[in-house]
């Protein structure tokens, strides 16, 4: 387990690049750093999103991509999209040793541009399990 002052260290960095993310990409509109299990760990956004619901929902986003892509005789994936016509959101699965430990949520609307969301999305997470 790791001591206060490391997750202390991970809340801020997540807090930090999740600002930079909305900041930096016009249609942006929220980001969730969440576990594995659901919980939230550190987000920013514009507008009415529930981080704690995103992350509950990450959850389960997670485990269904990651069971799909098993039966499918694939890898486990490192990012799920989900389309809307008013947006999108692209879950970015952070893992270290084999082992999904937190999710990364971008969530924007029709006027981002998606592969900019996903380069931006995948540094974030590259980021993460560095640190780690």
């Amino acid at each position: 387990m790791k001591n206060n002052t490391a997750i202390d260290n991970i809340r801020n960095f997540c807090e930090q690049e999740a600002k930079k993310i909305l900041a930096e990409i016009t249609g942006t509109l929220g980001v969730v750093v969440s576990t594995v299990d659901g919980f939230e760990v550190a987000y920013a956004h514009h507008g009415d999103l529930v981080p704690e619901r995103i992350a509950a929902m990450a959850s389960s986003i997670s485990a269904i991509g990651s069971v799909v892509a098993r039966e499918s005789f694939l890898d486990d994936p490192s990012d799920i999209t989900i389309y809307s016509g008013n947006g999108f959101v692209q879950v970015f699965l952070v893992n270290h040793s084999d082992e999904n430990l937190l999710i990364v949520n971008i969530i924007s609307d029709s006027t981002a541009i998606m592969a900019q969301v996903n380069h931006r999305g995948k540094r974030f997470a590259k980021a993460l399990r560095e640190l780690r």
